[in-house]
């Protein structure tokens, strides 16, 4: 079923339940026309018995019983039916007929087999003047079943005729409706499937009916994520082509100077500017690199529980090396576990930004402080530094890929505070940017408590 036309369900749904009720119906019309064929049946034997019994009376003083030959035409249907009669005065003496034919009075219209028939049988009650004792007469008519079942079918057929073409037409116009309704359907497809389509431009189907209309909607909205997803993955592509080619070119310069340095002392120098490019080419392409997982769409959503605190920790005792080269005071204020849920290793990847970066701009003797705490059902990460700060027109523009600001002499990527917006928004929180009490620059990062 899970292959199967969508028309064939929905025509499935509209005439089997159809057909169901036909089947119901013909049931109970059946059982109406066994009680029509029982209701005309019981009208003419009662014909019958009225008539033979009006020929009743008395002829030279002898009560006498003659049929009539209408009283027995009137079942002459073509069917053949045999009719059996018999008439009996009040004390039982048979007047006429057969003697043996069954008589039930209390139950009129009853059935009955005689001589091997089946028989619907009907007794009438008639007074006849001057009969004395022998009034009221009885006359029972009998008739044999072919006729009166003859017309339970021809009632039958026809309705089953009638419900049978009452479905089949209501199949077609059920089709002819699916065929229609189903058109903007098919013409969604065709412009999905349109050779002639090389973009992703938003799908139209004029005609569509509310029912379908959502279905274009998100298709439509589903379409305009993949293109700015295809943008940004353009973007990102020549923006790390950008950034990756002056690096190159560097360290391409540094060592053509170390393979034509001869001098110990200059090839050692040369080598050592070598190793400093090279290991700024490194983290460029960690971060190129992490940007580019922290995407959204880029890989599977992680729902890991992260104590921010311990993930804090962590990245202080790596980075430590590079403060205490550079003589900055690193230190970590926290009161505790502060749990989250997201991707742990993006949300370590985050950490390790805004430490770097406040470590990159703080001045020699300075300090970063991290701090952590849970607040009003939110984990909220402070990273401190006494650097020179952003200036308040530049903080709009500092989460751009690749952005620096203008006149900055430390050497970056410009890639740090794009990824802490990334991994932020992706965890559902939201980063700001403040300026500390004496100065330096205050990042300030709230996360869902887990």
């Amino acid at each position: 079923m899970r292959n199967s036309s969508l028309r064939l369900q929905l025509l499935a749904w509209v005439v089997l339940p159809l057909a169901g009720l036909a089947t119901i119906n013909l049931w109970t019309s059946h059982r109406s026309a066994l009680a029509t064929a029982d209701l005309v049946t019981d009208r003419m034997l009662l014909g019958s018995a009225r008539a033979i019994a009006e020929q009743v009376a008395i002829v030279d003083g002898v009560l006498d019983a003659t049929v009539p030959p209408a009283a027995i035409e009137m079942f002459d249907t073509g069917d053949r039916d045999s009719v059996y009669y018999r008439v009996e005065t009040a004390g039982g003496r048979l007047l006429t007929g057969y003697p043996d034919l069954p008589e039930d009075p209390s139950h009129p219209g009853m059935e009955a087999v005689y001589r091997d028939h089946a028989l619907r049988l009907l007794t009438f009650s008639h007074a006849v003047v001057g009969a004395g004792a022998d009034s009221p007469i009885s006359v029972t008519v009998g008739v044999t079943l072919a006729g009166h079942d003859a017309m339970v079918r021809d009632l039958w057929f026809n309705a089953f005729a009638q419900q049978l073409a009452l479905v089949a037409i209501a199949g077609i116009f059920v089709l002819l409706g699916l065929r229609r309704g189903l058109a903007p359907l098919i013409r969604l497809r065709d412009a999905v499937r349109s050779p002639s389509r090389s973009d992703l431009d938003p799908v139209e189907v004029p005609g569509a009916q509310s029912e379908i209309r959502p279905l274009i909607d998100a298709l439509n909205a589903y379409m305009e994520r993949v293109r700015a997803q295809m943008a940004a993955q353009r973007r990102f592509i020549a923006n790390a082509a950008h950034q990756l080619r002056t690096p190159l070119a560097l360290l391409s310069t540094q060592a053509s100077y170390a393979l034509r340095e001869s001098a110990t002392e200059a090839r050692q120098e040369a080598l050592v500017a070598l190793q400093a490019s090279s290991g700024k080419l490194a983290r460029l392409a960690e971060q190129l690199l992490t940007l580019s997982r922290a995407e959204p769409g880029s890989r599977r959503p992680r729902a890991d529980r992260v104590d921010l605190t311990e993930a804090a920790r962590h990245v202080l005792e790596t980075q430590a090396p590079t403060a205490i080269g550079r003589n900055i005071d690193l230190g970590l204020e926290e009161a505790g576990p502060v749990p989250v849920i997201g991707d742990g290793t993006m949300l370590r990847e985050m950490i390790v930004n805004l430490v770097d970066n406040a470590l990159r701009y703080s001045l020699a003797g300075g300090s970063v402080t991290v701090k952590l705490a849970a607040v009003d059902g939110e984990a909220v990460l402070t990273v401190a530094d006494d650097g020179p700060g952003i200036p308040a027109d530049e903080r709009d523009h500092v989460f751009e890929r690749f952005y620096r600001i203008a006149g900055s002499t430390e050497e970056g990527s410009g890639l740090g505070l794009a990824i802490v917006r990334e991994v932020v928004e992706n965890a559902g929180g939201r980063v700001t940017l403040g300026d500390g009490a004496t100065g330096g620059l205050v990042v300030e990062v709230r996360l869902p408590l887990a």
